[in-house]
């Protein structure tokens, strides 16, 4: 009879590990997804066991689909074993190189790696260093367009001030419905309090503290170039308007020979233009945020987070310095229970990338689990 029992015990233990790992599968294989994806954004390289286990060879194909914001052009990032993959969008930052930027490139392919389809569509207001309306609804249709290729919603997840545009788009009625998440990195709620934290180098935290970094002068750059009549005479802005955009650009050398072009006043202009911390140009900024805070508002997820229905997560860097931590921190204040799924504010990032301060064990695994709870959700059904 002992014998027996002894046996049929075996047997039960056997069955529940079995169940157990059925159960757990998804959950470990989401965090080793995720640390391959963080491994490969960070150029580096991934353990074997994890390469054996959940990643795959990846191809890439560059689309153009036709939208109700016009002709979109993308690029697919298609997992070679998982043709009906779940699909994610992956929107760039403020940046000239729009999709073919190496960080999002890098991103999406290490998504895909993992098993999930991803769209990166382009952006070309943003990739101008314009955040306006005309981003939203490039946003909206993109993700609406991808869910009907995917068969179903998708994820949305927007680097810097994409991601405030996704939520807003998220928010919108015509577009819930293609929204599976939303997750926004490093990105903003209330865009008159970013253009507030450039002149000020400080923000309000929803507990009542204050955050206090010195802004980079990227920011306030980009705001300048938004709207350049508000900072030089309207003769002037066709010729200082490429040294500018050349400096945003980091192209020192397109920079110079746009400088070359200007007469003496025009370069006087560029000078002070070019110093955020002159008395000048902060009274100049302060003035612009006044003329168009109703345009910026309508840019922000601040005050339709209330209603939001789709699932959110936030990440965002403890020391980024050109849209301050604060930013999510009350985008997390603002949700409503059944739409936050995950907070996290990290000193491993900084703006977008993984330089932030020397982070230590728990700090890793934070972000790890961060990003396993996200590849869970983009691969639900």
């Amino acid at each position: 009879m002992l014998p027996l029992r002894k046996k049929r015990f075996a047997a039960s233990l056997v069955g529940f590990v079995v169940v157990l790992a059925a159960v757990a599968w998804p959950f470990t294989k989401a965090h080793m997804q995720a640390v391959a994806v963080l491994r490969l954004v960070g150029g580096q390289p991934v353990p074997w066991i994890i390469t054996k286990m959940v990643a795959e060879p990846v191809r890439t194909e560059d689309v153009q689909f036709t939208t109700a914001a016009g002709v979109v052009r993308g690029r697919l990032y298609l997992p070679e074993g998982h043709p009906g993959a779940p699909g994610l969008v992956v929107l760039h930052g403020v940046h000239h190189l729009g999709i073919e930027e190496p960080r999002l490139v890098s991103f999406a392919r290490a998504m895909a790696s993992c098993g999930v389809r991803v769209l990166t569509p382009e952006l070309p207001g943003i990739k101008d260093y314009h955040v306006d309306r005309s981003s939203v609804q490039v946003i909206g249709e993109s993700t609406r367009w991808f869910a009907g290729q995917a068969g179903g919603p998708v994820g949305v997840l927007g680097l810097s001030f994409s991601g405030g545009l996704a939520l807003v788009a998220a928010a919108e009625p015509q577009y819930r419905p293609d929204f599976k998440f939303g997750l926004a990195v490093g990105s903003q709620d209330a865009m008159d309090h970013v253009a507030a934290y450039y002149l000020t180098g400080q923000e309000a935290r929803p507990d009542g503290t204050t955050e206090r970094l010195t802004p980079h002068e990227y920011g306030a750059l980009v705001l300048e170039y938004e709207h350049l009549e508000d900072f030089v005479p309207k003769k002037d802005e066709a010729a200082i308007r490429p040294v500018l955009r050349e400096h945003l650009y980091e192209d020192k050398s397109a920079e110079k020979l746009a400088e070359a072009k200007l007469n003496p006043r025009q370069r006087a202009e560029a000078v002070v233009l070019m110093d955020s911390n002159s008395t000048t140009t902060r009274a100049k900024l302060a003035a612009a945020n006044l003329k168009h805070v109703e345009e910026m508002q309508g840019l922000s997820p601040h005050g339709m987070l209330q209603t939001m229905t789709t699932p959110v997560y936030l990440l965002h860097g403890q020391a980024d310095n050109i849209i301050p931590a604060a930013e999510t921190l009350w985008m997390a204040s603002e949700l409503p229970g059944t739409a936050l799924q995950e907070v996290l504010v990290s000193p491993v990032l900084s703006h977008l990338d993984l330089d932030g301060a020397k982070p230590d064990v728990w700090d890793q695994w934070r972000l790890v689990h961060f990003f396993a709870l996200v590849m869970h959700a983009a691969e639900r059904k």
